[in-house]
């Protein structure tokens, strides 16, 4: 990136970070924080971290002193927050913290991308307060500012716990390690949960096994560990009856069979295939590593996504339906900015459709600023 691109983005930040609202995390002497500066070096990382505040107003008055282009805080609690390494912070606990990224569930136009994360959000949501039961007001939901949502709980009873606790939780919500022998032991599906994606999961599969010819229907069963042709062929008969006892009884279903069980079993341990990925429709894609993690940097909500000059946003449950990143994250006006776009560039900002060729460009100064971000554009129209 060009001195004078950085330039240009240390100015809009700094005009942001001057007026802007800002929100704090509760217990802000108890965090660490973390600032990615736009110094010669940006957009490399240099983070400078370990940093503690006695609380909001001193934490706010740096950051509108430097206008950082990456601004984090962590989800634990310390007593010694600023201390220089993290043995000596004394950690006392961490909020609970689900990451959903777009990068990590597909690829595609950012549009689609984020019309895709904020699904999965609306799924994770739903069974947290729906399956897990956490209460609407213990949930802090957040536009990332970049290709997904933050959802924070900050919950007393949940702070305390470690990793194994938080990967349980993880695994739930991604349908991570589902026992057949568990869920079809209950004789009727139940109306939501794990036991109902499963058995609407494996419907599905089943009749896609049966619209197939029945060559590509084997091959799919005997890609399985194993199962070979025997018992692929014999399952493959069962399949009508099988998904007539899915509907009515999926208790009568004998895994301790041959053919059945094996290929059961096999389809719900397997990392790829068919039914796996009917099953990861049905999950909630979150990052594991994030909220397994007790002493995790995140974005600090009304802060800016120095990797696309998008405000990271508070967002309330009932609100996301309506949510669009594209206008509601967008802080920068509309006057008149000339870029220098490496590539072509089309895309939808506050509703309205860009076509950017490569080479010199006029274009709003929020789209300028998102395309610098992004490294898609240099800032002045000289090349």
């Amino acid at each position: 990136m060009k001195a004078a691109t950085i330039e240009f983005l240390r100015q809009r930040f700094s005009e942001y970070y001057r007026t802007a609202p800002l929100i704090a995390p509760p217990s802000v002497e108890q965090r660490e924080w973390a600032f990615v500066l736009f110094d010669p070096g940006f957009p490399g990382i240099r983070m400078r971290r370990h940093i503690g505040y006695p609380g909001k107003d001193t934490l706010f008055e740096y950051i509108r002193s430097v206008a950082p282009a990456h601004l984090y805080y962590s989800s634990a609690y310390y007593g010694l927050p600023h201390a220089p390494t993290m043995g000596e912070k004394e950690w006392l606990g961490a909020d609970l913290i689900f990451d959903l990224d777009a990068d990590h569930i597909m690829r595609g136009p950012y549009e689609v991308m984020l019309a895709r994360v904020k699904e999965e959000t609306g799924k994770l949501l739903g069974m947290l307060t729906a399956e897990l039961g956490f209460a609407d007001r213990e949930i802090d939901l957040v536009f990332s500012g970049g290709r997904g949502y933050h959802i924070h709980i900050r919950d007393v009873a949940v702070r305390g716990w470690g990793s194994s606790e938080r990967r349980e939780i993880v695994d739930y919500i991604c349908g991570i390690g589902l026992d057949p022998g568990i869920i079809l032991s209950i004789p009727s599906p139940s109306p939501r949960g794990w036991h109902q994606r499963y058995i609407a999961a494996l419907t599905e599969y089943l009749l896609w096994l049966e619209g197939r010819d029945e060559k590509e229907a084997l091959a799919d069963l005997m890609a399985r560990e194993g199962v070979g042709k025997v018992t692929a062929e014999e399952f493959l008969k069962r399949a009508p009856g099988l998904r007539a006892a899915l509907r009515d009884d999926p208790a009568s279903i004998n895994l301790r069979d041959f053919a059945t069980g094996k290929v059961i079993r096999a389809l719900s341990s397997a990392t790829e295939g068919t039914f796996i990925g009917l099953l990861r429709e049905r999950a909630a894609l979150a990052d594991e590593p994030v909220t397994t993690d007790t002493k995790r940097l995140i974005r600090m909500p009304s802060s800016l996504h120095g990797g696309s000059g998008f405000r990271v946003t508070p967002v309330r449950l009932r609100d996301l339906p309506d949510f669009d990143p594209l206008t509601d994250a967008v802080v920068f006006g509309t006057r008149p900015v000339k870029v220098t776009c490496v590539r072509p560039v089309t895309m939808t900002l506050c509703g309205s459709s860009y076509h950017c060729d490569a080479g010199p460009n006029t274009v709003p100064e929020a789209l300028a600023v998102f395309l610098c971000c992004r490294g898609l554009a240099e800032a002045g129209g000289g090349g």
